[in-house]
């Protein structure tokens, strides 16, 4: 018997779009970091938003190392635009609003 051809479909491969340039979503978690009162709640924040990355890049089929790196990319990211609030905020003649 010959294979039907609609039952056929070619390998895929999920290709994501890197986390380091989620602009959007990095400055929204720095942000929410920022506004952190204490270490506690900035880490439970941390925790969650690392929590729900994984999970989403778990169930669009990414493989556990590429989670990883793109995870650590993203709060990578993240730590170098809240030293870049803070500084900018620091300089004189600056108003931090």
């Amino acid at each position: 018997m010959q294979p039907n051809l609609f039952d056929w479909s070619p390998p895929c491969q999920v290709i994501l779009f890197p986390m380091v340039k989620r602009v959007g979503r990095i400055r929204d978690v720095t942000a929410k970091m920022l506004d952190k009162r204490t270490d506690r709640a900035a880490s439970s924040y941390r925790d969650q938003v690392t929590v729900a990355m994984l999970r989403s890049l778990a169930r669009a089929g990414i493989p556990e190392d590429e989670q990883n790196e793109q995870l650590g990319a993203f709060w990578s990211e993240v730590q170098l635009e809240m030293i870049r609030l803070t500084y900018r905020g620091s300089q004189p003649g600056d108003t931090a609003a």
